[in-house]
């Protein structure tokens, strides 16, 4: 193994995209998918992936759609950032890797499509690795406020609601998630440098567009893709995730702590709650040997 735990690259096709992955560990080991969020790439998962290649275990960390070297794979194609479309894109990538059953995991944008997979498939699902509990949105709630501290935490969410805000991350990318990576994970010492390596995923052709749009999806600020209306009204039920599932809750994230127990109720086959004390919003990254002992837990469970 390189000296980045992830050290195979490849390319899948799916029917909206051409998804490029890295994995590592055995090709005939029990599989977990891990997906990244906002705004970070694949590099969160490289010294998780060491641990679980170690222990005999496949890794696929797929870059999201609008990251990296994936690509949409039509010009016509929405650009299309909402959350039906991560949970099928995760979906469409077992499919198109013939992976019958895996452990999905993620933070952020990635923990959405973890617990999208695990809701809308169980059946796919072994077992569900999620930041923060359930990762669901509640489009229809969306226009409530929030505590006034959290609304200040979320700032980039109004701010992407404006043209502005649309040219700042265009003209701002690097200095903008930068900021958001340090304002995310005060506690982090290695943040800055960690960002350095992640920062050229976020210079894909279609990633302003695909941001943009998801932060207005969400808030009823924008339409969706017709292709994903079904999934969508699906989650609009607030599905049950029927999945073992073991959530950590980073207790340094910038935006707010983590407190998953509120979900506990959602999560209806079985459900392990664990505390990251001094970790930020990039709990594999920050904590990788919590964040890889979580997956090996539910992958035995």
């Amino acid at each position: 193994m390189n000296a980045r735990g992830l050290n195979e690259s490849h390319v899948v096709s799916t029917p909206a995209l051409d998804i490029a992955y890295e994995a590592a560990g055995p090709p005939d080991g029990p599989t977990a998918v891990l997906m990244h969020g906002f705004p970070y790439d694949v590099r969160c998962y490289d010294e998780v992936a060491t641990i679980l290649a170690a222990a005999g275990m496949r890794v696929v960390a797929p870059y999201l759609r609008g990251y990296g070297p994936t690509r949409y794979r039509d010009p016509d194609i929405m650009r299309s950032g909402q959350q039906g479309a991560l949970g099928q894109d995760l979906l469409d990538l077992l499919d198109a890797l013939e992976l019958e059953r895996a452990v999905v995991g993620g933070f952020d944008w990635g923990g959405r499509a973890a617990c999208i997979a695990a809701a809308a498939a169980p059946e796919r699902v072994v077992g569900l690795v999620t930041v923060g509990g359930y990762n669901v949105q509640d489009i229809a709630r969306s226009g409530e406020p929030a505590p006034p501290e959290a609304e200040s935490a979320a700032w980039y969410t109004h701010y992407f609601l404006t043209d502005r805000g649309q040219a700042g991350l265009e003209r701002y990318t690097d200095e903008l998630c930068g900021l958001l990576w340090r304002q995310w994970s005060p506690l982090w010492a290695e943040c800055e440098a960690a960002f350095e390596a992640s920062a050229p995923s976020l210079h894909n052709p279609d990633f302003v567009a695909t941001v943009i749009h998801s932060y207005r999806h969400r808030r009823a600020a924008a339409p969706g893709d017709p292709r994903y209306d079904g999934l969508e009204k699906f989650l609009a039920t607030t599905p049950a995730i029927t999945v073992p599932t073991i959530a950590l809750d980073a207790l340094a994230d910038g935006l707010g702590a983590d407190d998953s127990r509120v979900d506990e109720p959602l999560f209806t086959g079985g459900f392990d709650r664990r505390e990251l004390p001094g970790v930020g919003h990039n709990p594999p990254q920050e904590d990788p040997a919590a964040f890889a002992q979580a997956v090996l837990d539910i992958t035995a469970a």
